[in-house]
């Protein structure tokens, strides 16, 4: 069965993205073989695909989750229906206000691997459901002061057990288990 994973890079002060949105401040430092293949890792194993859409037009304009690494299907959260678009031998399905419909159709269609969620309002959503198996932080040694944060608006207390820690050149890497 799938495991549901939180993937994401995020900043010592736990932002996934600047205010404005944007990511630059991920890219540009040192890195070493041991960064890439943690990260590898994790890639190499997403079988699908949870994020937010905020009109259809994300995909078509070029806004698509790992810059089209990956060739996985992909639910994309939205509040209108809308036909799935195929872009580069990717899926986007588009599922109206029910993350748990769409978390479950990522599953079915991972199989064995594990469903990504993206963005920090579907990974709340989704641990507050209890749909969460675990954490997959890469934090950059940065702080930005404001943005837009992972966790922040949670409200409620979620335990975790680390699994793995590794910290190499470029950043800190985090793998806790979401326990229940």
């Amino acid at each position: 069965m799938a495991r549901v994973i939180v993937h994401a890079t995020v900043t010592v002060d736990g932002f996934i993205a600047d205010a404005d949105g944007g990511v630059d401040w991920m890219f540009g430092r040192p890195s070493a073989p041991e960064d890439d293949a943690v990260v590898e890792k994790v890639i190499d194993r997403i079988g699908a695909v949870v994020g937010g859409a905020n009109k259809a037009q994300t995909v078509e304009d070029g806004e698509i989750p790992y810059g089209g690494m990956l060739k996985v299907p992909v639910y994309l959260m939205t509040h209108s229906a809308h036909e799935p678009i195929e872009r580069d031998g990717v899926t986007y399905t588009f599922v109206v206000d029910d993350v748990a419909q769409a978390v479950e159709a990522a599953k079915q269609a991972a199989g064995d691997e594990w469903v990504n969620l993206l963005g920090g309002s579907i990974s709340r959503q989704c641990l507050l459901l209890g749909l969460v198996d675990e954490l997959h932080l890469d934090v950059a040694p940065v702080l930005l002061g404001e943005g837009i944060s992972l966790f922040a608006g949670l409200g409620q207390r979620i335990e975790l057990e680390r699994v793995e820690t590794s910290a190499f050149a470029s950043e800190t890497h985090l793998r806790y288990r979401v326990l229940r």
